[in-house]
């Protein structure tokens, strides 16, 4: 018998948590839920869930405090945030964090479903290129989500490298956004989605890797036809 998956929901409303609990576990999955921000930190770094819903507004300490607590400890994790549908800076806060996703308040209850099915596909099948990337003195190690320049070190999250990967894997051409939701983040091409995830992810990463992000040399926009990496 296949081992259920488990999801950890962070949420302060008990009648979206109860909810939230409900429909996942409908759709086959194993849930906790708690209703703080110091309970859901606890519990995230068990290591005991293959996802972590966690909502930003929370008593005790917010969604960003958890976040960035979860990635100091661990890089693999997936998290999908839910925030507040007009707060824009909610969205890049928290992505800038190392969230995998966001969900927008009041969001649809199916496409949450979906969300959460393909950033849980991703996590588990990841890519299959492993090899050393090197975009000229700029050299990438996937194994270690981590990459150095000279005498500098830089750290990344497993779906921030999973985009250097497949970007690499295709780097004889643009890579359309699309092609990226779709590959990267296990979205259905059929899935109608609202999401900045992408353009900020690639801005995350130019932070990274560019000495001038403003001026990229290897993760470079090729317009109206999307991102191209210069590697090797």
């Amino acid at each position: 018998m296949q081992k259920k998956l488990r999801i950890l929901i962070v949420e302060d409303e008990e009648a979206i948590r109860n909810g939230l609990e409900d429909v996942f576990v409908f759709h086959g999955y194993e849930t906790e839920a708690v209703g703080t921000g110091p309970n859901g930190l606890q519990k995230a770094l068990s290591g005991r869930f293959d996802l972590v819903l966690l909502d930003v507004m929370l008593p005790g300490l917010d969604g960003f405090s958890v976040l960035e607590r979860i990635r100091a400890a661990d890089r693999e994790q997936a998290v999908i945030l839910l925030t507040a549908k007009s707060a824009d800076e909610d969205i890049i806060q928290g992505l800038a964090l190392g969230a995998d996703d966001y969900v927008a308040k009041p969001f649809s209850v199916t496409q949450l479903v979906l969300r959460a099915q393909a950033v849980l596909r991703r996590s588990r099948n990841g890519l299959d290129n492993q090899d050393i990337i090197r975009c000229a003195d700029l050299v990438i190690d996937p194994r270690s989500l981590s990459a150095v320049r000279g005498e500098t070190s830089m750290q990344f999250t497993r779906r921030e490298m999973d985009v250097v990967e497949y970007l690499h894997a295709h780097r004889e051409r643009p890579v359309p956004r699309e092609e990226l939701l779709h590959k990267v983040w296990g979205y259905a091409r059929d899935l109608d989605i609202e999401t900045r995830t992408v353009d900020i992810h690639i801005a995350k990463l130019r932070r990274k890797i560019e000495s001038t992000p403003a001026e990229p040399r290897y993760l470079l926009t090729v317009r109206g036809a999307g991102y191209r990496l210069m590697s090797e």
